[in-house]
């Protein structure tokens, strides 16, 4: 498989993308990864992202595993293109309450107009690691958008 970057300044786009989402800016995501077709994404604890429990909310895991998984398949695009998700499923496999979450967005299947990317997520504690989530995602080239 060929994950080769389309664009020579791949890594400076997809950090201004991500630099100008206000949703992952909202959430506190930072990248803690970035490479042609991966992309891992960090989100530390805070209590405005649990749910009733005091677990992180499972918006909160779907947001960064869905934005993981896109931004790894945007470093793969052509030069002024811009990335949507067309469809996803993730599986919810333990609650997380670790201080960090960190999702690992992968490309499983790059290509021109749709992409197949996987995303891991992970509570990350006292070097401990508990696998959180796993998503499934298809995510598509977009001509004539900012990103």
């Amino acid at each position: 498989m060929d994950l080769s970057p389309r664009d020579p300044d791949w890594s400076d786009r997809v950090k201004a993308s991500f630099a100008s989402q206000k949703f992952m800016a909202h959430l506190g995501a930072q990248i803690a990864h970035l490479s042609p077709g991966a992309v891992d994404l960090e989100l530390k604890m805070a209590p405005e992202l649990t749910q009733q429990h005091g677990f992180f909310h499972a918006g909160a895991t779907s947001a960064i595993a869905d934005s993981a998984a896109g931004y790894a398949a945007l470093s793969l695009f052509e030069a002024g293109a811009g990335v949507l998700t067309t469809e996803y499923k993730i599986n919810l496999l333990n609650p997380a309450s670790q201080t960090v979450l960190l999702a690992r967005g992968r490309v499983i299947k790059p290509g021109r107009t749709l992409t197949i990317a996987r995303s891991d997520v992970y509570g990350l504690d006292d070097g401990s690691q508990v696998h959180v989530a796993t998503g499934l995602f298809t995510l598509m080239s977009v001509s004539g958008v900012k990103d």
